[in-house]
This record gives C-alpha cells, structure tokens and sequence, in this order.
C-alpha cells in the first residue's frame, strides 16, 4: 500500500487564537509576545497584517515595532493553546490512529488505510481543513506526501489555509528547485557548510555524490541526501504512543543581567532543581549534565560532562551543573540566560556499583530529603519551599522554573 502522509501547520497559531478571543483585533497587527519587563519580550507568534508588515517570530519586540508602529502585542496563555491543540487533534483522530504531534500547533497523520472512508490525500486534507476552520475558528495549512519530510514542506510552501500535494509526479518540479534551508533540519550551520560546497537546492542536494558530502557532514549526509531524495521512511507514531524522553531541561532569561560567579550560581540553582524534580516525576536518572550559557551579546554555547553513576539527587546535579559553569566561562561578558538538561537517562533505579569514597547512607537521607520537598511542593506549590540563598535576590527567587516551563517539541530523531 502507498504510503499517504499529511503535515497539518495551524497558521499563526498563538496569534489566530487570541484573534479569536479577541474579534476586535482580527483587522490589526497583533503578535504574541514574551514579557518585556522581565526581558522576554520576544515575538512568540504574529498574525497575517503583522507579518505583512515584516515582523518576524522570534525577533526583539522593539525591533518588531520599528517596522510595525501600531502592532499590539498580547500576553501568551498556553493553557489556552493547549486547549486548542487538542481539539485539533481530535479531529485528525476521526481521519486516523496515526497521529504525531510535532510541536503545539502541527502534527503528522498517516491516512493510508483512510482512503476507502475519506476518499485521498487531498480529499481528507481538504475535509480537516474545512472541519478546522469551522469548528475551532482558526486556519490550517496542510502538506500532502508520500513521507514525513516532504508532507513537512508542503505545509510551509503555501500559507495560509492551503494544501499542497508533493506526489511521485511532481516533487522534482516543486521541491527540488526549493532552497536547501527549506528541508526540515538544515539549519543556518548546514546551510554555510551546503552553500560552501556550491549546493543552494533541494535538488543539488538530491544529486549531489555522497562521496563528496560525507567527509563535511558524516553520517548525517546519508539522512539529508534521502530527505533531499524523498526516501525516509519515517513511521507516524499512534496518538497514544509517548516517545522516549531522551533529556530533562529548563532554561530561562535572567530577570537582570548576571554579573558575578554568585549571580550565576542562584539561577543554576532554580533551574536545576526544577530539572530534579522532573526526573524524580519521570522515574528517571541521568548520567550526564549539560549547560547552556548566553552572554549578552547574544553569543551561546553549551558545554557538558559524564557523572560517576545516574542520580536524581538535586545537590548532585546542581554540584555538576556549578562546576561545569566555573570551568566554563570567564566572564567576559555578563550572563543573559542560562540552561541546565540532563541526558543518558534510565528508567528506575538501576544496580550501581558501590565504591569506598561515597557516603552512600548519606545519599539515601538526601534522597529522602528531596522526596519531601517534591511532596510539599505538589501540595502546596513550589514556592512553598526555598533555598535560603535564594533571598539574596527576589527577582531571581520569585522565577517558578518548573511551572512556567515550557515543553518544547520532541526531535524528529
């Protein structure tokens, strides 16, 4: 059986719904922004007059406003998003089981065995697409392939409330003559090294010699020259299946600039107890701990190291994540925002070998200790319970990493 895959893209998605919410705004620039007092104001999300305009996601909001004087900016509510998200998804339910979300506002659906019911590709991405904007308000815009990565471009090659069919017939006419970044992961990084060795195309990509491409980009020059080539066979996962959690982490804007090792240190602290707590809910230990550092020019980097044996003690992480900080950064420049995420995760508490050098009767009573903390705060939220260090700066103190965490989209591999 063919393989019929359909990308679904709700258009402007953050900004659609508050339009929704908001019909006195449908007919002016509206984008949704990060908190400017706290230095979050980043464009999240813009409707069609703002983009119009040359706004931008993800871009500062005053740089958004030099170009558009008159945009207004609203608050993000992801619970209301959410709630959007999954109505969308129950309708793709009523298309197929096959369905995977690839962030809050897209999703891929395999409606292969659909076609008896739904009639094809087209005919079904055109029904969701009409269901959607009847029933939740908003637009979608829906690719339709034979794979995952090319029902991807689809969905962005025609926006708003579009479809677009990339079949057999017409992929080398369509998609090949598409600049490379368009294929879903070639970021800015593979697109220099691609555009330095004379390939600006999916179609040069396509065509290009593996024996030319893998001395520059290893193993991944296989995966991207059967993207480019239209051969993955990537699987939709069913809307029940959770994908393995690969990392635990949070990162977060500093309220004020970090300016010294102490600064520094209370915001790892924050972070990293809340990427504790989360492994703890999960079951889960990590045996390895990597930091993300963004100085206030802008400029980032990430370092990591391998502990002795997984935990999920928070004073273990948060010792790993202050020391691999200090070796790290010279302080050149202050700190704008940091990140702490865990990886080499396992399920339960596995056997470790047990050494002369660790205190392990005092690891079990810190265990204890976080195990009580984790049950106050569930209780009674999770300021309830604070490091006293933390007073030393309430802008600092009053960041509730865990609850304003957002989860990001889980990866494509």
């Amino acid at each position: 059986m063919a393989r019929v895959i359909l990308h679904s893209d709700l258009n402007s998605f953050y900004a659609s719904v508050e339009c929704l919410h908001h019909p006195e705004l449908r007919d002016k620039p509206v984008a949704v922004a990060g908190d400017v007092e706290i230095r979050h104001g980043i464009i999240l999300a813009k409707n069609q007059i703002a983009k119009a305009c040359g706004v931008k996601s993800g871009e500062a909001v005053w740089q958004a406003r030099r170009k558009c004087p008159e945009l207004i900016t609203l608050p993000p509510d992801y619970a209301k998003y959410l709630r959007f998200s999954r109505m969308a998804k129950a309708i793709y339910a009523e298309y197929t089981d096959r369905v995977e979300p690839f962030g809050i506002d897209e999703s891929w659906l395999d409606v292969s065995g659909s076609a008896g019911l739904f009639g094809d590709g087209a005919q079904i991405a055109k029904k969701i697409s009409g269901r959607i904007k009847a029933e939740l308000g908003v637009t979608v815009s829906v690719g339709v392939s034979f794979n995952k990565i090319f029902a991807k471009l689809g969905s962005d090659y025609k926006k708003p409330d579009a479809v677009t069919v990339f079949d057999h017939e017409n992929f080398r006419e369509l998609v090949w003559p598409l600049p490379v970044e368009d294929l879903l992961y070639v970021g800015p990084a593979t697109k220099r090294k691609l555009r330095g060795m004379c390939i600006f195309t999916i179609g040069e990509l396509a065509r290009a010699d593996l024996r030319y491409l893998r001395p520059k980009f290893g193993k991944i020059a296989d995966v991207l020259h059967a993207f480019a080539n239209g051969y993955d066979q990537t699987p939709v996962s069913r809307l029940d299946e959770l994908p393995a959690v690969k990392s635990v982490g949070n990162s977060c804007t500093a309220p004020h600039d970090l300016r010294s090792g102490e600064d520094a240190k209370l915001l790892l602290l924050t972070l990293t107890e809340s990427v504790a707590m989360r492994l703890r809910e999960q079951g889960m230990q990590a045996g390895t701990v990597c930091v993300s550092i963004r100085d206030n020019d802008l400029y980032s980097f990430e370092r990591q190291t391998k502990l002795d044996k997984p935990t999920d003690l928070t004073s273990e992480l948060v010792r790993a994540a202050l020391a691999l900080f200090q070796a790290n950064y010279d302080w050149r420049r202050p700190v704008r925002s940091l990140g702490v995420r865990v990886t080499e995760l396992t399920a339960g508490r596995q056997p470790v070998q047990l050494d002369l050098y660790t205190d392990e009767s005092r690891r079990q009573k810190l265990e204890a200790l976080d195990r009580t903390v984790d049950w106050l705060r569930g209780r009674f939220g999770n300021r309830c319970v604070q490091r006293a260090s933390l007073l030393q700066d309430r802008a600092i103190a009053e960041i509730d990493a865990k609850k304003d965490h957002i989860i990001h989209p889980v990866g494509f591999f």
